[in-house]
């Protein structure tokens, strides 16, 4: 699909094609209308001019003027520039080549109509017998025809246009729109919804190198000096504020978290550190029980505790000496009967 495929008027133009057969078929009840008054060519030379003749100077000299609609059409100066473009399109010699092969073909049409007129002359349900009213409904039938056919095809030759091809046409002269191309209605400042005004294309035209030079030294002259960036200007809206505060909180939440499992993790490993421990303590000790010999491990009986008691009543009887002033101590010591006799 090309890029001005877009424009709405386009379609709306090229859908008049489904009018064709029915302007057709009023051509053809025109001209089973009576019995003819005048010869066969003169009679077909007077629908055919009338019918083939203004369409065909319109489309020569001043093509149809695609962005109107009935009775109303569109502004020139409310065009964009591909809207421009297209009208460019439309004054190309290609189109008026077009129009003549389309008069030719509906020759030949309307010279079938007018051998198979008789017919239907009992289907008429015209409630007239003049010949000559009937060839007048038969030349504006006709001059129908014509307009929606040419129009048509027209909008079909310029929607096969490349986009390299449309890209590189000017756009058409703005105070040149009404002269070159024929408008029929009043002009208003807005014919579609707003919704199918918008969908119309609005694609920039490449500009050329010279332009494109003059446009890059512009830029260096006014955007370090006068213009600021962008970002600089327009501050942050207070949605964007309150979504940025949201995420911060959002960031600390999920530190905290991740700061409590990690102490966590390092508790759980203190613990099962000190489990590991103790659980080898316990296995040395096992170890050390079952090496030890129980041959040597023996059992007090009594004479031994009595053996351990005499030990500790004279260290208690030592200690109450030492606690006795000498002249006790002196009466308290027994004569020895050895110094005491003196023949000894």
């Amino acid at each position: 699909m090309r890029s001005f495929w877009s424009d709405p008027y386009l379609w709306i133009h090229l859908a008049g094609l489904a009018a064709l057969p029915l302007w057709l078929e009023l051509c053809f009840l025109g001209l089973a209308v009576g019995d003819p008054i005048f010869p066969v060519w003169l009679e077909l030379a007077l629908v055919a001019i009338a019918g083939i003749a203004p369409i065909l100077w319109m489309q020569w000299q001043r093509p149809f003027y695609i962005f109107s609609l009935l009775a109303i059409s569109l502004k020139p100066e409310n065009l964009t520039l591909p809207q421009r473009q297209l009208l460019t399109r439309f004054k190309s010699i290609q189109n008026r080549l077009l129009a003549v092969v389309v008069s030719v073909l509906l020759a030949i049409a309307l010279r079938q109509l007018y051998v198979l007129a008789p017919i239907g002359t009992a289907a008429v349900p015209f409630s007239i017998e003049s010949r000559g009213l009937g060839l007048v409904i038969a030349a504006i039938a006709f001059l129908g025809s014509n307009l929606f056919l040419q129009v048509p095809v027209s909008v079909a030759s310029v929607m096969l246009t490349s986009d390299s091809a449309f890209t590189s046409t000017e756009p058409y002269p703005l105070e040149q729109i009404s002269q070159h191309f024929t408008s029929v209605g009043l002009p208003v400042s807005q014919l579609l919804p707003e919704f199918l005004e918008d969908s119309a294309i609005a694609s920039p035209i490449v500009p050329s190198p010279v332009q494109s030079e003059s446009a890059v030294e512009a830029g260096d002259l006014w955007e370090g000096d006068l213009v600021p960036p962008i970002e600089e200007v327009i501050p942050a809206s207070p949605l964007e504020s309150g979504v940025a505060e949201g995420e911060e909180s959002n960031a600390a939440a999920s530190e905290a978290e991740d700061s409590a499992l990690e102490e966590l993790i390092v508790e759980q490993e203190a613990v099962e550190i000190e489990a590991e421990t103790i659980v080898e303590v316990a296995a040395i000790s096992d170890i050390s029980v079952e090496v030890a010999d129980p041959s040597a491990i023996s059992v007090p009986t009594e004479s031994d505790r009595e053996v351990e008691q005499e030990p500790v009543e004279d260290l208690a009887a030592i200690a109450r000496i030492d606690e006795q002033s000498p002249a006790e101590r002196s009466s308290t010591e027994e004569p020895d009967p050895a110094k005491s006799d003196p023949l000894i």
